[in-house]
């Protein structure tokens, strides 16, 4: 009888370190990610130098992969985020140098912008809700009309000059409190907004739901099309906050500042145990996703390593990334 009750509590503990290790799997790569990227970077990679660096970095991918997290959870996808991060830059630097120079006329440019990325969410909404659009072609297509947008809007060249003016808009990215950049202050504010919704609203118990079964969620009163629109809306407006930051960052709007920024985000939001089947996923792993590839980034960078090469790795991680979603899927339905 001893040996037995011995017997499970070792079966008990041996499974509680399995799924201890599992649940923070995702952690351990970090960890790892950063001790090899400091031996050969010789101590570069953790100096204070770019460890701030590295939070400015990842600041936008962070931001916009909050909103992408709820798009995912529902199964869905949104490829317009990298289109909405380039003409909200043009729009609201166009705004900054074509109206009177005062305060109020950078109050108007962030709102305006803001507005502009929620707007294009609740356009990819209503064609995912509404009109009965797959997701990807339905935002794959507002990714190519907003993409054109911008490069209309200045002729396809960039603008600059506006940072003398209005040197207020160093605020998202430049300045900072302590050794903490602003920037990296408003990513943790969006990870916290987005786990109150998926934790402690019933917003967040609505959005799994969807994702766990949409034809169920419908019949247990749920407003699927309506919760779409709010979702795609949410992804529209962190992606516009994306946007703003990278143009504080950057000080200066480029039509390609935001291409293929999407995929960037989506390998954070999967990454970080996201699934793209919906129904499954946790902000506290997308923290740990958006840090990995923001550190992998960095660290690539600093090792001089070649752009097409890092294009070929980051590839490579979203291909595991979904790779293990999938075998993971497989894994609950057995």
């Amino acid at each position: 009888m001893e040996n037995n009750i011995n017997a499970k509590l070792e079966n008990k503990s041996s499974v509680n370190v399995k799924n201890l290790v599992r649940t923070n799997a995702i952690w351990l790569v970090f960890l790892i990610e950063i001790i090899f990227f400091n031996i050969f970077s010789k101590g570069t990679f953790l100096s204070g130098n770019n460890m701030v660096n590295i939070m400015r970095q990842v600041s936008y991918y962070g931001i916009a992969s909050v909103g992408m997290t709820f798009v995912i959870l529902i199964a869905g996808i949104d490829l317009s985020i990298g289109s909405i991060i380039t003409l909200v830059n043009m729009i609201c630097a166009f705004i900054l140098m074509n109206m009177p120079e005062n305060p109020m006329t950078f109050v108007v440019a962030l709102l305006v912008s803001l507005i502009v990325g929620i707007l294009i969410g609740l356009l990819n909404g209503t064609m995912v809700a509404f009109i009965g659009m797959p997701a990807l072609i339905a935002t794959f297509a507002a990714q190519t009309v907003f993409e054109g947008i911008a490069f209309l809007i200045t002729n396809g060249r960039p603008i600059s000059g506006f940072k003398k003016a209005y040197p207020a808009i160093d605020f998202f990215a430049r300045w900072t409190v302590g050794p903490i950049p602003i920037c990296a202050i408003i990513m943790v504010v969006c990870f916290a907004i987005g786990s109150f919704i998926l934790n402690k609203s019933y917003f967040g118990r609505y959005f799994y739901a969807i994702g766990g079964n949409e034809e169920a969620a419908e019949l247990s009163g749920i407003r699927v099309n309506k919760m779409k629109l709010l979702i795609y809306s949410l992804s529209g407006f962190f992606a516009s906050l994306a946007g703003i930051v990278l143009l504080s960052r950057s000080g200066s709007a480029q039509t390609t500042v935001g291409k293929g920024l999407e995929f960037d985000v989506i390998t954070c939001v999967v990454l970080g145990g996201v699934s793209v089947n919906g129904g499954v996923g946790r902000i506290s792993g997308v923290v740990a996703g958006v840090l990995i590839i923001g550190c992998l980034t960095n660290g690539m960078i600093l090792l001089n390593v070649s752009e097409y090469i890092q294009m070929v790795v980051k590839g490579l991680v979203l291909a595991a990334a979904v790779g293990m979603d999938c075998l993971s899927n497989k894994g609950r339905a057995t």
